[in-house]
């Protein structure tokens, strides 16, 4: 099975846990609001599993376009009566896994709610 597989059937488990087995030690995440890169696994986990619990409503992908170094997954949820869409775009090492993620969301009402919630979920994750 390769990463984008397994990316997605953690998505559908909705089992954050996983995702250790996927992303890379040194993996970058790119966040829609954060301006500086968060690097390493554990921070990238960390945002990854922040998102599955404030996106897990009724998230799903609706394109997807794939190369053997990078996917682009569009995706499509609804947050207080507000759709986000946006994209994850992922970049694969030699052997696989994620070594960047990159989130980037629309519209503007999304980004800010998005960055409120993400922001409360952190800070409820951090302890």
């Amino acid at each position: 099975m390769n990463t984008l597989e397994r990316w997605h059937q953690i998505i559908k488990q909705g089992k954050p846990e996983l995702l250790d087995e996927i992303l890379a030690e040194n993996c970058v995440f790119l966040s829609p609001v954060v301006h500086t890169p968060q690097r390493g696994k554990a921070l990238t986990k960390l945002y990854l599993t922040g998102a599955m619990h404030v996106l897990n409503k009724d998230f799903h992908y609706v394109k997807e376009v794939v190369s053997a170094e990078h996917a682009v997954l569009e995706f499509v949820c609804e947050i207080d009566g507000i759709t986000v869409n946006g994209v994850d775009i992922m970049s694969f090492d030699k052997d696989g896994k994620i070594n960047e993620f990159k989130v980037m969301v629309r519209p503007l009402k999304a980004i800010n709610l998005l960055h409120a919630r993400m922001r409360e979920m952190l800070e409820s994750l951090a302890g």
